[in-house]
């Protein structure tokens, strides 16, 4: 293996470590020096003759004002690109915002899943959750910039330059993570994946942004629409207008949009993710199956049919098990279904959680012919609230420091989370047979028709990029 592949594979294990030694529902903290600014940057910073310019401020132009549709094939280009150019330190920089992401995504998961049980299916992702809340930090000004710092899960050892995370180091790492995901995926002639983020500033009329920070959230979502509309006197209105010009410029149909916030608010921020995946070696099954969502309750739904050679392992004590289905070089599906479908709560509590990825080395080759759900999963989430039920509901408030963001009258409305989830059969290319396929008398049968969980993982940077659950793959919204 070569000297930096060893470095990162060794700085995982050390963050795994690390983590395992923490218990109890808490922050987790981590040695991650690599995020802090260097001490050439502070010293320059600290300079007591340092005349700081006076920042260039915009005021964005008003909804109606006409833009581009997204294309998902450009920005995938471009993530491949970034990849591409990464060099040690880079990846290790990933490795340590991965590992971070993954442990806010598995707290707000957990804040999450009573409400999803009656949503039927949803779907998390912890690196655009990550990407939002890093987001404003890059925007924050001390006392929130700390709080915020602390709450991403690296606090400071003390109040110097040097234990300050690095705001356009952490999105440039987790903008890494998103690379290495999509840039394995024509891997072995696989089906490539897109992952697209889009970031909506939408500001009451004279609000004006700074420049310095709208163009460096360009590194988290390659595409920023900052917008100027009346959020006052009609929130509802407001709402249908940003649901209408998301839906125009990125085309996608995700979850509950903005619902205009409180009157008040000057800033409505808005993240859209769209992932799109398809399994190679898999095709959709002719007509309708079934999905038995409870022991007396079915729906048709359509299902995906492939047979391989997989990793996988039954975890006979806790009556789970685990199928990881490969998406590309680095990237994986992994499916867990819990033996008995009224065991999905239990299951979910214990197997996202931050030894996961310990527990996914247990796996090892099988044969398989695996059945799941097509899925086309639709999420949202208002971090406002997110941060309520963590007991920090005053983070983002109206005494919340974004000076940043703004010399301006800044209030903070709405902060929503969007997703579009798509997996699919690989439509160009039908499953061949070969030596590297198993016939169907050698694999194991692995029929996913009850509630199950996934997630989507990237080994290079340990990035966990999605985590869900199936109760109803029907019920999407």
């Amino acid at each position: 293996m070569a000297p930096a592949g060893v470095a990162l594979q060794a700085t995982v294990l050390c963050l795994l470590a690390w983590a395992g030694l923490a218990t109890g529902d808490r922050v987790y903290v981590h040695p991650f020096h690599l995020l802090f600014y260097p001490k050439s940057t502070c010293i320059q910073l600290e300079k007591p003759d340092l005349e700081t310019p006076k920042e260039p401020t915009f005021t964005p132009v008003p909804i109606q004002a006409k833009s581009a549709p997204v294309d998902e094939e450009a920005l995938r280009a471009q993530l491949v690109l970034v990849a591409e150019k990464l060099e040690a330190e880079d990846r290790l920089r990933a490795a340590e915002v991965g590992m971070m992401a993954n442990f806010m995504g598995f707290r707000m998961y957990k804040m999450l899943s009573e409400a999803w049980v009656a949503a039927g299916a949803a779907v998390l992702s912890p690196t655009a959750l990550f990407g939002t809340l890093a987001s404003f930090y890059l925007g924050a000004l001390d006392p929130t910039a700390r709080q915020l710092q602390s709450f991403l899960g690296a606090p400071g050892e003390d109040q110097g330059c040097t234990s300050r995370l690095d705001g356009h180091r952490v999105l440039s790492a987790l903008q890494a993570t998103q690379g290495l995901l999509v840039a394995q995926g024509e891997a072995g002639g696989r089906a490539p994946l897109l992952l697209s983020t889009v970031v909506g500033l939408f500001t009451a009329p004279g609000l004006r942004l700074k420049q310095s920070f709208v163009q460096g959230l360009a590194t988290f979502a390659p595409v920023v629409l900052p917008r100027s509309l009346d959020l006052s006197s009609d929130p509802e209105l407001a709402a249908e207008k940003i649901g209408r010009f998301l839906q125009a410029v990125t085309g996608w149909t995700t979850g509950r949009p903005l619902s205009g916030g409180r009157a008040d608010s000057t800033l409505l921020f808005s993240t859209s993710v769209h992932f799109h995946g398809k399994m190679k070696g898999f095709s959709l099954l002719p007509g309708s199956q079934e999905f038995w969502v409870d022991n007396s309750t079915s729906v048709s739904v359509p299902m995906l049919s492939g047979t391989g050679t997989f990793q996988h392992w039954a975890d006979v004590q806790n009556n789970f098990s685990v199928t990881r289905v490969p998406l590309g070089e680095s990237s994986c599906l992994l499916l867990i279904q819990p033996h008995c479908a009224s065991d999905l709560d239990r299951v979910s509590a214990l197997v996202f959680h931050h030894d996961f990825l310990a527990r996914m080395k247990n796996l090892s080759p099988r044969a398989i012919h695996l059945t799941m759900p097509q899925l086309e999963l639709r999420g949202s989430y208002d971090l406002q609230d997110l941060l309520a039920r963590a007991k920090l509901p005053t983070l983002l408030g109206a005494d919340a420091n974004l000076g940043r963001i703004s010399d301006g009258d800044l209030r903070v409305g709405e902060v929503v989370n969007s997703l579009l989830f798509e997996l699919k059969a690989d439509e160009e290319e039908q499953p061949a047979e070969s030596a590297q396929q198993p016939s169907m008398s050698e694999a194991l049968e692995v029929t996913l028709s009850s509630p199950f969980l996934f997630a989507i993982y990237e080994k290079d940077s340990g990035a966990l990029h999605f985590l869900g659950r199936v109760d109803n793959p029907l019920n999407v919204v």
